[in-house]
């Protein structure tokens, strides 16, 4: 028998894709259609990338449209500005999947993705030097 009517079976909708042992039944290339790169533009989601849903997304019926991994993303983006590796750990994704998946939610309008700041330059070696051997003087 097929459709769990027996009650024993999962209840929540979309749990017959995980097993509790195997984990998941659905496997990362199927979620991304096979693709490892985010979107035609090929953009490039640093870990630290913070990610928001953007003040004017597109509508509910083209949200319908989206996966539900796509969705997932989506609600965990709602509920806070999160990097793109605490979506991947809240989401239970590898980086690699929850890349491509934003690069499509990206393109489609429905988020915001602020670049990290680079890390400020350190000064140079003289200087450092210098401070030291002032420090040392007193």
């Amino acid at each position: 028998m097929d459709d769990d009517s027996s009650g024993d079976g999962p209840s929540v909708p979309g749990s017959q894709w995980y097993d509790a042992e195997a984990g998941p039944l659905v496997r990362p290339y199927a979620m991304t259609g096979g693709r490892t790169k985010p979107g035609p533009s090929n953009v490039r989601f640093d870990l630290i990338a913070l990610v928001v849903v953007d003040d004017e997304p597109p509508g509910p019926g083209e949200e319908a449209l989206l996966g539900p991994e796509h969705r997932s993303l989506l609600t965990l983006c709602r509920a806070e500005t999160q990097s793109v590796a605490e979506l991947a750990a809240d989401a239970d994704l590898p980086v690699g999947v929850v890349r491509v998946l934003l690069g499509d939610l990206l393109e489609s309008g429905f988020v915001r993705v602020s670049r990290p700041v680079p890390p400020a330059q350190l000064p140079d070696e003289r200087i450092l030097r210098e401070v030291i051997d002032g420090l040392r003087a007193l």
